[in-house]
């Protein structure tokens, strides 16, 4: 079996997401191809199928994804085709051309009835068709290709867009008052760190399945009030419980407390930091 190059020829798909922007700066020291939506459809099996054959890349990351929980709840066809039926035939593209192939999961694989942290062997159960979804591309990926890493996470904050950071952070600069959920835990996982683990975890170059979350659990109402304690800000957060939004349509129900122990990574020698810490570097560290 080949082995993954120090600096291998990197494809990420979904460069310009939250974990792709990350994953290309992590990996700027080797040949990257930066794939957007623009040069790789999902959709379009036969032109990202020519795409891989033509540029032959050594690791392929898959970082797109439909990650609208209530989305896919709404639309499960969609929500299959994008994370099952896309990472399948991807990785067996992959393994055509002898490349390893990442695949980022989630802890929604999980029901997050247990009370403890879930390890890579814990039984999945999903409760949601975003959950179910994204065990079939697990499953997908680790059958079709031979060098196949799932990498779990949970709760990524890091960089724009529509993260639980950046809601809390502008509700607060507006002086607003905020409700968040207090029966959701979770660990809550820094982009960067996420990225930094997996450059790592390829390094080691022992497929399999693998959790990468920052240390540490929170729920999502104290991971609210520790936003607005490094934000200096003063809102007062209201506790809520997650039943109360089960009347939303389409609403997908969520894992309690789906924790993730990174077990599998650390015994290669691959930690992550306290959340509490990647947080402080998020808003607090100066941007260079």
């Amino acid at each position: 079996m080949a082995v993954v190059p120090e600096r291998p020829r990197t494809a990420i798909v979904g460069a310009r997401g939250q974990v792709g922007t990350e994953l290309a700066r992590v990996f700027s020291d080797c040949p990257v191809l930066p794939w957007t939506r623009d040069d790789f459809d999902l959709s379009d099996h036969a032109r990202g199928r020519a795409l891989i054959e033509r540029e032959r890349p050594e690791l392929i990351i898959l970082s797109a994804a439909l990650v609208d929980i209530n989305a896919a709840e709404a639309d499960p066809d969609y929500a299959f085709r994008v994370n099952a039926f896309a990472p399948r035939w991807m990785a067996r593209c992959a393994d055509s051309v002898g490349a390893a192939f990442v695949y980022l999961s989630t802890d929604y694989v999980f029901p997050g009835d247990g009370g403890a942290p879930y390890r890579e062997w814990d039984e999945p159960r999903p409760l949601s068709v975003y959950g179910r979804s994204k065990l079939a591309g697990e499953y997908e990926s680790l059958r079709q290709a031979r060098r196949t890493f799932v990498v779990r996470t949970s709760w990524v904050f890091g960089g724009s867009g529509r993260t639980f950071v950046n809601a809390i952070s502008s509700a607060a600069s507006q002086g607003k008052d905020l409700s968040v959920v207090a029966d959701e835990i979770g660990s809550p996982t820094f982009a960067p760190d996420l990225a930094d683990g997996i450059r790592r975890l390829v390094a080691a170059d022992v497929p399999g399945v693998y959790h990468l979350s920052n240390a540490g659990e929170c729920s999502r109402f104290e991971f609210a009030r520790a936003i607005l304690d490094e934000l200096s800000r003063t809102n007062i957060v209201h506790p809520t419980r997650t039943a109360d939004g089960a009347t939303e349509p389409n609403r997908a129900r969520r894992p309690a407390h789906s924790t993730l122990a990174n077990t599998a990574a650390a015994a290669l020698g691959v930690t992550m930091r306290d959340w509490r810490h990647a947080l402080h570097d998020h808003l607090c560290a100066p941007r260079s």
